[in-house]
């Protein structure tokens, strides 16, 4: 008795490892059709659900987020390098970009200026050098120097070549452009009225 039960015992055994290999050495998925499942399962609610809940979490947030120090020494290699300087060069000369650009970077500075307005230290300093009758005198000197005006002429070139002044100019000339055509079309349809 023992015997026929430990020989229906290792027929089991073999019946269900013969089983075992032969399912898993023809099942074994090709690549492509595990990948298309793997993205349908993915595109359901539920994988979406899924990876929306992964994402959540406090541990993987963490893992995600850059460490600051290479994403600086990063930002310096890429903004110091010669390849660096020629894309942003390169970048500079998109109108649209350079715009964008420059009034991020307007908003900051005149919030950094506005900032230090404010500030009472700040304010007394420049009274203080304002008031000072030798400034005033110096200024007033500068002010008649061929340099200062040379000077004053080069800051102008400059602001007429800057993208974000270019900018404004166009939209300035291009609304005078629209009124102007506007006037003269009304113009014309009262003249037209009048006949």
């Amino acid at each position: 008795m023992v015997r026929f039960k430990y020989i229906i015992v290792t027929l089991l055994l073999l019946t269900l490892i013969s089983a075992c290999a032969d399912q898993s050495s023809s099942s074994e998925p090709h690549y492509e059709n595990t990948k298309k499942m793997v993205v349908d399962l993915l595109k359901t609610d539920d994988g979406k659900k899924a990876i929306q809940q992964i994402l959540s979490e406090d541990e993987l947030k963490q893992a995600i987020i850059m460490d600051q120090a290479i994403v600086k020494q990063t930002i310096q290699e890429t903004l110091t390098s010669e390849k660096g300087k020629e894309f942003w060069q390169s970048v500079m000369k998109d109108p649209e970009f350079a715009k964008t650009f420059a009034e991020s970077l307007q908003k900051e500075n005149e919030k950094l200026l506005k900032t230090l307005m404010k500030d009472p230290e700040y304010q007394e300093m420049m009274m203080t050098i304002l008031k000072d009758p030798e400034m005033e005198k110096v200024f007033f000197d500068l002010t008649k120097s061929k340099e200062y005006r040379k000077q004053t002429m080069t800051v102008m070139s400059e602001a007429l070549e800057s993208p974000y002044f270019a900018a404004k100019i166009n939209e300035i000339l291009s609304k005078v452009t629209k009124e102007q055509l506007e006037k003269k079309d009304e113009g014309k349809k009262k003249e037209e009225e009048k006949k």
